[in-house]
């Protein structure tokens, strides 16, 4: 039996903003995004961006979850949701997230929340960078 390859996926994002207008998100692997900022602007600002990130992340990661622990097949749907509450002190950053996992299919409370749990503390990635205490390294050119 061989193994599989697994062919690595470009990762990163470029914001381009001019001297007006909102920004303009492209991904590593050409996807591209339009920022608004505007309270009843429909579409996606920066704060919306983290909560998406988030949310499609623990959706996947529950599903991986729910194939480890072998129920996937009784599940028909995964949903999180995700939402937040600024810091009320500085500096500004999200003080506060409510993840919402919605599972249905034929499974008792207990597994869901075995499933949840497994998917926000072990297997999502965002999740974890967020929990943790990430490094950066900032460069500035002209």
């Amino acid at each position: 039996m061989t193994a599989a390859i697994l062919k690595a996926r470009p990762v990163g994002a470029t914001a381009v903003l001019g001297r007006q207008g909102f920004p303009q998100v492209t991904s590593a692997t050409g996807g591209e995004l339009a920022i608004v900022t505007g309270a009843s602007q429909p579409g996606f600002n920066p704060l919306d961006l983290l909560y998406a990130s988030l949310a499609a992340c623990l959706a996947m990661s529950a599903r991986i979850a729910a194939h480890e622990l072998g129920v996937m097949d009784r599940i028909s749907e995964i949903t999180a949701a995700v939402s937040g509450d600024k810091a009320e002190d500085g500096p500004s950053r999200i003080g506060h997230f409510q993840i919402a996992f919605t599972i249905v299919g034929d499974l008792d409370d207990r597994t869901r929340q075995a499933i949840a749990e497994c998917a926000e503390n072990e297997v999502c990635t965002v999740s974890n960078t967020i929990r943790s205490d990430p490094t950066f390294t900032t460069t500035v050119s002209g």
